[in-house]
């Protein structure tokens, strides 16, 4: 018979529990905070909810009412440094962080929440929920995005699990800044993220979780298990309820506390920031909590039947606010007229501030009905602004086509990727390299990393298959405006496993919060059409991420190109996208000889080829294929154009419109298949700009409708090749009446 031996996990989950003699030894002046902060959370959520009830709320309210005691007790265990992070229910999260870092020496009953500093704090926390200008975020994030740098509020997040990854950045950067200031260990930051107990089933969230413990980040994962993701028990979907027994199968110090037991959550949170400032990594903390109301909005969730008013009434005995009441007055520390004036004295603070906002409704046949008054809503015609920075062309760099009579070399694409990195990693020491094997193999899966890892250990990160959780990372250190993270996708097909992080997150936080932050990520990823890797492994993603607001995209044609693109995305406050095609990688051109600084300007084309009878627009590989084709014609005089820039925003239309207006015909030359092309939407526009300019509708290049497969007939059959730019040629010359002729 076979010995069955149990296993021993490497770390330890335990349930934390409050004694009578905790709340009997602890300092009056911590119970004081709390009592205030969770009021002033529940009056400002009362206030919303009234809002909403009125129709005031544009979109959902998700009330914390219920919650206070997790979040207040979780973030009084915090220093102002700390960051955190949450999730659509995040109201609380981010007032408690706010007041305790406007006041970190705490609060009293008997002032609540006085203080013009806190007053225009909780004005511009509900302005911003209900979308207003002088929000943290001028409107534009609302009630499930919430952010203020400064006090370490990282911003909540209405993706479920979003914002883990996100949180695992922000806790590397700390890591990172207390190793390279040799600081001590009980001087590093942490990182709070909170998420529900229907996050911790989300792929985005485990990726984060076993990430953030193998390098042993300072993160803690905070579960506010308030049992509904939207109406569905926790216990409906998973078989192990017990989230906090999740943390040790990863290698994570767990706990388990009661939610409403605010004590108890502040003394497990104080556990788990001692844990992390130790360097000891990764941190878990359950708290069984509840919500009083219904997902959103101000009913509860009994009204709609999937829980009942008895549950809701026990849940409510629990109270964390009451709680420290009862335990204050225990002590003698305050009285019932202590307590009314309290709350008396901060809803008439939130509700002077809600009559701030709104004003009498003249339009309304309603009694009483308020309105939001309406100089304070965002101006339409700025709907745009913030989507992406503005280049910064103010400092003296060298300019590739200003070095054209400097001395060449020849170099490998691929030697120039490395090349590029390493001077621009000497320079700065916030760039940060990470994604999958590229610290082994002498250079990644393919030598674009060469000799970085030697060089810059700290700062070459091979990550673990999970490019959610890496991608997401990196969007977290580039928030913190302190590092400019460089990410390696080994193919571009793999960026759908990550495609929140990639567009909900990295591509859209600089707007939705307002410009509060920059987003500086660079996201390097291998096209390898023609490779033999089959549908998945093949994709040209640059007409996805045309699509796509807040991403720029460049997609050099050989290494000159790649040194000068790469150096000015790194310039750039933005998510750049580098496509690199594995067919240039082995390929020789020159490049400057010189440091390889030189930068290629934000929406500059080169025109490969001058011409009178066609525009061939292209990028990547099919550059040269379109400069073949076009030397092998006698019927068109074609002007050759290397985009360089894909991007809406970086498009040059400068020089491609000169030349349409020039040769009046349009060929757009591509490899990939045709459902995501990237020249559907140049086409649409061309047309739209030049339309009196052109003698014939703009014709394309593509490969077919099937992505690329193994076999290799099939593969080239898919793929666009020489005589499918042969034959776009015949088209636009038949479309002029001649006969085609090579």
């Amino acid at each position: 018979m076979p010995e069955n031996v149990p296993l021993d996990y490497s770390t330890d989950v335990t349930q934390l529990r409050t004694t009578p003699e905790d709340w009997d030894s602890v300092d009056p002046a911590l119970l004081e905070s709390m009592l205030v902060e969770m009021q002033a959370i529940r009056s400002f959520e009362e206030a919303v909810l009234r809002l909403a009830g009125s129709g005031l709320v544009h979109g959902p309210a998700h009330s914390s009412i219920g919650q206070e005691g997790a979040a207040v007790g979780s973030v009084l265990a915090l220093r102002a440094a700390d960051g955190v992070n949450g999730t659509h229910r995040g109201h609380h999260q981010f007032i408690a962080k706010g007041l305790h870092y406007l006041r970190p020496e705490g609060y009293r009953t008997v002032d609540g929440i006085k203080g013009d500093e806190i007053v225009e704090f909780l004005q511009r926390t509900l302005q911003e929920v209900l979308g207003l200008s002088g929000g943290f975020s001028g409107g534009r994030g609302g009630s499930m995005h919430l952010q203020w740098m400064e006090a370490g509020a990282l911003g909540t997040n209405a993706i479920v699990g979003g914002g883990v990854p996100l949180a695992a950045g922000n806790a590397w950067a700390q890591r990172h800044e207390q190793r390279q200031d040799n600081a001590g260990q009980d001087t590093g930051g942490v990182t709070v993220t909170y998420f529900g107990d229907g996050a911790s089933n989300i792929g985005s969230t485990l990726e984060t979780f076993n990430l953030a413990a193998a390098w042993k980040l300072p993160l803690c994962f905070f579960v506010e298990n308030n049992h509904y993701a939207v109406s569905t028990h926790v216990d409906e979907v998973t078989a192990e309820s017990r989230l906090a027994l999740r943390g040790p199968g990863f290698g994570i110090r767990s706990w388990y506390v009661d939610g409403m037991d605010p004590l108890a959550v502040y003394m497990a949170q104080q556990q788990a920031v001692e844990h992390m400032r130790s360097g000891a990594g990764a941190t878990l903390i359950e708290a069984d909590t509840y919500r009083y109301f219904h997902q959103n909005g101000p009913f509860p969730g009994s009204a709609f039947g999937y829980r009942t008013k008895d549950e809701e009434k026990q849940w409510r005995q629990r109270d964390p606010i009451q709680r420290v009441i009862t335990e204050m007055q225990r002590r003698d520390l305050l009285s019932d007229g202590d307590t009314r004036d309290l709350i008396q004295r901060i809803d008439e603070t939130v509700e002077e501030i809600v009559q701030n906002l709104t004003e009498d409704d003249p339009t309304s046949e309603r009694a009483q009905a308020r309105r939001i008054r309406p100089e304070l809503w965002p101006d339409p015609n700025t709907v745009d602004h913030g989507i992406r920075s503005e280049p910064d062309l103010s400092n003296e760099v060298a300019i590739l086509d200003d070095l054209a009579h400097d001395p060449v070399t020849p170099v490998r694409f691929v030697d120039a990727i490395a090349d590029v990195l390493h001077h621009r990693m000497s320079d700065d020491p916030g760039i940060v390299v990470m994604g999958e094997d590229i610290h082994r193999l002498k250079g990644g899966t393919n030598g674009a990393t060469r000799g970085l890892k030697e060089a810059f250990p700290e700062r070459v990160l091979g990550t673990p298959i999970s490019e959610n959780a890496f991608a997401g990372l990196a969007g977290g250190l580039a928030l913190t405006a302190r590092f400019k993270p460089v990410v390696e996708f080994m193919y571009s097909d793999f960026l759908f496993v990550a495609a929140d992080q990639v567009f909900n997150q990295i591509g859209k936080a600089r707007h939705m919060f307002g410009g509060q932050t920059s987003m500086p990520v660079v996201l390097r990823s291998k096209v390898a059409m023609g490779a033999g890797y089959g549908s998945q492994h093949s994709m040209d993603p640059a007409g996805i991420f045309a699509t796509s607001p807040g991403w720029r995209i460049v997609a050099p044609s050989n290494a000159a190109d790649y040194i000068g693109l790469m150096n000015s995305a790194l310039d750039l406050d933005d998510p750049v996208l580098v496509l690199e095609h594995v067919d240039l990688y082995g390929q020789e051109s020159t490049v400057p000889d010189r440091a390889p600084d030189y930068r290629l300007p934000v929406g500059q084309a080169a025109i490969r080829r001058e011409g009178k009878d066609l525009t061939v627009l292209s990028y990547l590989n099919m550059v040269e294929l379109a400069l073949q084709a076009s030397e092998e014609r006698e019927d068109l005089d074609a002007e050759v154009i290397d985009l360089r820039w894909l991007d809406r925003a970086s498009f040059d239309w400068a020089t491609v419109g000169e030349s349409i207006k020039k040769t009046n015909n349009v060929l757009i030359v591509e490899q990939g298949p045709l459902g995501t092309s990237y020249g559907t939407w140049v086409a649409e526009e061309i047309q739209r700009r030049f339309f009196d300019h052109l003698d014939q509708p703009v014709e394309r290049v593509t490969g077919r409708e099937a992505a690329p497969s193994i076999s290799k007939v099939l593969e080239a059959a898919a793929n666009a090749d020489l005589d499918d730019v042969h034959h776009g040629f015949d088209r636009a010359a038949r479309n002029l009446g001649l006969s085609p002729k090579r």
